[in-house]
C-alpha cells in the first residue's frame, strides 16, 4: 500500500506571511495540530500547536504580528504519494517526526501522512490478513 492511499487530504494550509494568531485561530476552528506553511502549491514548513508555545509564547513574541515563517519548521520531510508505507515508517523513525508531507510528481501538496493514518491502515490490513487466514482454516477444517 502507497502513502497516497493512507494520506488525509483535506488539510489546513497557510502562506508564510500569514500572522501566527490567525494560525492559531484557524486550527483552533479547526480542531487541528498542525498546519501546512504553502507557498504557490509547494510546501515550504510546518507548524504545529507545540511550535507556537515554543517558539511564540515562549519567546514572548506577538503573535498578532509574527508570521507563521518564523516559527515554522523550515524544509519539511516530504514523500510522494507513491512511496511505500514501509519506506514513509522509516522515514519517520530516522528523521523523528510524526508526519510526511505528502506531495505530487511536481512537489505540490497533496496531503498528510500522519503516524496515526499509518497505524490505521497497517492495522485493517493485519485484520484482513487474520480473516482471509481464519477462512482457509475453516474450509480445511
Amino acid at each position: 500500500m502507497t502513502v497516497g492511499k493512507a494520506c488525509t487530504r483535506s488539510v489546513v494550509t497557510a502562506p508564510p506571511e500569514e500572522t501566527v494568531q490567525s494560525v492559531a485561530q484557524r486550527m483552533a476552528q479547526g480542531d487541528v495540530g498542525t498546519l501546512i506553511v504553502v507557498e504557490t502549491h509547494t510546501p515550504v514548513g510546518i507548524i504545529t500547536d507545540r511550535d507556537l508555545v515554543l517558539r511564540v509564547m515562549a519567546k514572548e513574541l506577538r503573535p498578532q504580528e509574527t508570521p507563521v515563517s518564523a516559527a515554522m519548521t523550515r524544509d519539511p520531510v516530504c514523500v510522494t504519494e507513491h512511496t511505500a508505507l514501509e519506506e514513509a515508517i522509516v522515514l519517520m523513525r530516522g528523521y523523528h517526526v510524526r508526519r510526511l508531507i505528502v506531495v505530487n510528481e511536481h512537489k505540490e501538496f497533496v496531503g498528510v501522512v500522519s503516524l496515526d493514518d499509518l497505524l490505521l491502515k497497517l492495522s485493517e490490513a493485519q485484520r484482513a490478513i487474520a480473516g482471509c487466514m481464519r477462512a482457509a482454516h475453516s474450509r480445511r477444517g
